[in-house]
């Protein structure tokens, strides 16, 4: 039996991309200082938009179609996390190592969203009560 997801905090997207924000947080305190209002805050702002768009995407699923735009923009936010991670690798702020690890995980993370924008009424409450499979 699948388990009912009472809180946006749970599903396991929200989960990986939570611990990934919190990763790139840590990392970016090492970033330049010249990067404080660009690269810094473009990275930050990316990756936890992901969790703030999902919370909202959580809040709206009384209504698919409010339910998936949301989900859109959480994907949107993850694959421009990856490209802020591109270039912090490719100025050699970040290592190769990390930058990969951190990438996979969205990568992760956008597997998730688009099975979860694919399957919406199985989320929402047109659909079965928001159980995972």
């Amino acid at each position: 039996m699948a388990k009912l997801i009472q809180h946006h905090y749970e599903p396991e997207v929200f989960k990986k991309g939570f611990g990934a924000a919190m990763i790139i947080f840590q990392v970016s305190k090492d970033f330049p200082k010249e990067e404080t209002y660009s690269l810094t805050d473009q990275i930050r702002r990316s990756s936890r938009s992901v969790c703030a768009n999902l919370a909202e995407a959580w809040r709206k699923r009384r209504y698919e179609a409010a339910f998936i735009s949301k989900l859109n923009d959480a994907e949107a936010e993850a694959a421009e996390t990856q490209v802020w991670l591109h270039f912090a690798v490719k100025s050699q702020y970040l290592s190769r190592d990390r930058g990969e690890i951190l990438f996979r995980q969205y990568d992760e993370v956008l597997r998730l969203l688009v099975s979860m924008i694919n399957n919406a009424h199985r989320w929402t409450f047109s659909g079965p009560k928001n159980r995972l499979h």
